[in-house]
């Protein structure tokens, strides 16, 4: 459904048949046969290197989305950067990604899947060594919004070279070894990294990113060396004056945001969020006259289509904030070591592995109105559930923390592949690759949304429950404390917070909430087996 997020990398796992969707709408499914593949642009015997090259791909972004949370107070206390700058090397990637993500998959089938792929797997490398050798955060925030480019047309070229490499009868086989493959990278990349802080200083965070140019590497002599170039099958423009525009509308939204949390730019903060609603309208604007626009604003009169992804948008801005947040507040407020945090995302990680498919089939029978609402309400009440932990002060990761989020990776589970058949089911089959892209994005930019507000929203819970302006020298939210401080005061800031960040669970369990709602008020659906047995019953 949603493609990999920053801080979720997991969701690219689940995310197989939209993105698949995508490439299965490819005007490549119209093109002649090849002689000796089978239809496809690639050999039998070389479609394999073509399966490695994408697990290889894929991890790059699993390894630096799943371990950056975890990694963010090391880098905070090593950059000395702050909450608003850690907030941007987060939203900085997700910002040029989520806006781009859409033209970096046209850009597959206008200029070949192996030639866009490559470049997306060389930028994203390049990028992401710069990022290992940055000497401050303001260099790291740059080199991500780079980074996010290369992702922005490596992501979608994943699973549709897959796709265009195999013929129909095997696709499904070649998907299910690359989800495993992922699967397996996301469950155990942020434990292995959880690890890996743990054992040095704070300045290993670096090989996070330097770890990318090994595996680019070998992923791109793959591409070149044993897989054969394909054909472009589109030319159509790739709206780039769209990507600019979402770019500045949604990047001065952000900053807008996160300048609420930043002490010498609040002043910025209205004028920013106000010119980012205008370009916001710009965008829809020049969209609505394009001929071939990046987005097909048509699709929301769609009344299912719009309300799924409503409540996507609501759903992934609740995921986003707890999931980057939460190990700030484990590692820096709690004094949990990275290694222990690292577990934070198994369970999500197997719950989506191990049970997507069950919940698929059951969707299947009867509809995903009702897997869609219950499994937002089961996310809602795990974030309610740690916003009263930290609230009551309860500092317990093993049989506090970790059961909840066990329960949010069971609510994810039943939301994640029904939220994609309904965004699918939603639209003519024409339409089922813009609508995944759609979707794709809207995901995205919930998370972008969410980490520059919650941050501010926690920030000012933090100091207003601290009251800074009389206790001047004490580390913002999410940072670690670098020299003892006197117990009353450590306690004064643990207290902060954990309210902070019980403020911002609660107002994210909210929003799950409303994103249950939503699901029910407009997403399709069968009644259900004992709804049915009601009605049949004698009167």
């Amino acid at each position: 459904m949603a493609g990999f997020n920053e801080g979720e990398g997991w969701l690219v796992v689940a995310a197989a048949p939209a993105v698949y969707a995508v490439g299965m709408h490819s005007p490549a499914e119209a093109a002649a046969p090849l002689p000796n593949t089978n239809g496809t642009f690639c050999p039998q015997a070389q479609r394999r290197f073509v399966l490695i090259a994408a697990i290889l791909a894929s991890a790059l972004g699993f390894i630096d989305g799943s371990i950056l949370a975890i990694a963010m107070p090391a880098i905070r206390v090593d950059l000395g950067a702050s909450l608003a700058q850690a907030q941007w090397i987060s939203n900085a990637y997700a910002l040029t990604l989520s806006a781009l993500i859409l033209a970096g998959g046209a850009a597959g089938d206008r200029f070949g899947l192996r030639r866009a792929f490559v470049a997306g797997i060389a930028l994203f490398i390049a990028a992401s060594l710069a990022c290992a050798l940055a000497p401050n955060a303001t260099v790291l925030i740059a080199f991500r919004a780079i980074q996010g480019i290369g992702a922005a047309i490596m992501v979608p070229g994943s699973l549709a070279i897959i796709a265009k490499a195999y013929p129909k009868k095997e696709r499904g086989r070649a998907i299910g070894i690359w989800a495993a493959a992922s699967a397996l990278t996301t469950a155990l990349g942020p434990v292995l990294g959880g690890l890996v802080l743990s054992a040095f200083s704070d300045g290993i965070w670096r090989a996070i990113f330097a770890v990318n140019l090994p595996l680019g590497l070998l992923s791109i002599y793959l591409l070149l060396i044993k897989i054969p170039a394909d054909a472009p099958t589109d030319h159509r423009s790739l709206d780039l004056g769209g990507a600019g525009l979402a770019t500045l509308a949604f990047g001065a939204l952000a900053y807008g945001l996160t300048s609420m949390s930043a002490s010498g730019e609040r002043h910025m903060a209205g004028p920013s969020i106000a010119a980012g609603l205008v370009l916001l309208v710009a965008f829809i604007l020049f969209e609505r006259r394009q001929r071939e626009p990046m987005i097909d604003l048509s699709l929301f009169r769609i009344r299912a289509f719009a309300g799924a992804n409503l409540a996507t948008f609501f759903l992934y801005f609740a995921l986003s904030a707890n999931l980057f947040y939460l190990p700030m507040l484990l590692i820096a407020g709690w004094g949990l070591s990275t290694a222990e945090v690292g577990f934070i995302f198994l369970p999500l990680s197997a719950s989506i592995g191990l049970l997507s498919g069950l919940v698929g089939r059951w969707s299947d029978r009867i509809g995903p109105r009702f897997p869609i609402a219950a499994g937002s309400l089961v996310v809602a009440f795990a974030f309610a559930g740690l916003a009263l932990l930290a609230h009551a002060g309860i500092h317990h990761f093993w049989t506090g923390t970790f059961p909840l989020m066990a329960l949010m990776g069971l609510g994810m589970a039943l939301v994640v592949s029904p939220l994609s058949t309904a965004v699918m089911t939603s639209v003519e089959d024409n339409d089922t690759g813009a609508a995944s892209g759609i979707n794709n994005a809207v995901s995205r930019i919930g998370g972008l949304v969410a980490v520059a507000a919650m941050g501010s929203l926690a920030a000012w819970v933090y100091s207003t429950v601290l009251d800074t302006s009389v206790r001047p020298g004490i580390p913002g939210f999410g940072e670690p404390v670098s020299t003892g401080l006197p117990p009353e005061l450590e306690a004064t800031r643990l207290a902060a917070s954990d309210a902070a960040f019980s403020v911002l669970s609660l107002t994210t369990a909210l929003l799950c909430l409303l994103a249950a709602i939503i699901a029910w008020m407009t997403v399709s659906g069968q009644k259900l087996p004992w709804a049915r047995q009601a009605d049949n019953r004698p009167t």
